[in-house]
């Protein structure tokens, strides 16, 4: 999949780029921690980052995890990242979680990203419902999951523990096919 609109391409994240996966990360590092918990644990150093894009290889090659990354046609460098985690194909169903580099942020090209892998999983994977979950506190990735479609259908209590230790009750918004 290889998808470009304005001057920004996404496609699924090369695991040979993890100098550039490295350096969205970090430059991100701050705000994301919290919750891309996992991706910022695995990222901590240019050396632990393309580890981790050899063990996503295996992720994707097994259907477990589907990393798509957003890159400026421009710079060349990447901004962003949408990703297919906790699949479930027997139903089929997954999570998507989603962020864009501070410097993008408010221009609407995380909302026109993610509308772009949400069709492409649809048609592609069939699957029958995304869900994304998403602190109350963060407001822009609320405005942009009711943007593609997604709608609150509660709130779970206590059900993420943030890098710092604060265990927070998380919204899920799901959108069916």
């Amino acid at each position: 999949m290889d998808i470009t609109f304005e001057n920004f391409k996404i496609t699924p994240l090369d695991t040979n780029e993890g100098e550039k996966f490295f350096k969205l990360i970090d430059n991100n590092r701050e705000r994301l921690e919290d919750f891309f918990s996992g991706t910022i644990s695995k990222t901590k150093t240019l050396h632990d980052t393309y580890a981790y894009c050899y063990d996503i290889r295996q992720l994707v090659l097994d259907r477990r995890y589907f990393p798509f990354i957003i890159k400026n046609l421009k710079t060349d460098m990447l901004i962003g990242l949408i990703d297919i985690k906790n699949i479930d194909w027997h139903i089929p169903k997954a999570e998507i979680g989603y962020f864009i580099d501070a410097d993008y942020e408010g221009q609407g090209v995380i909302s026109k990203s993610l509308g772009f892998v949400i069709e492409y999983l649809s048609k592609t994977y069939h699957f029958k419902k995304l869900l994304c979950r998403s602190n109350s506190r963060n407001i822009g990735s609320i405005a942009v999951a009711k943007k593609n479609g997604f709608t609150l259908e509660g709130t779970i209590k206590k059900d993420y523990k943030t890098t710092k230790g604060e265990v927070v009750d998380l919204d899920y918004y799901g959108r069916v096919f």
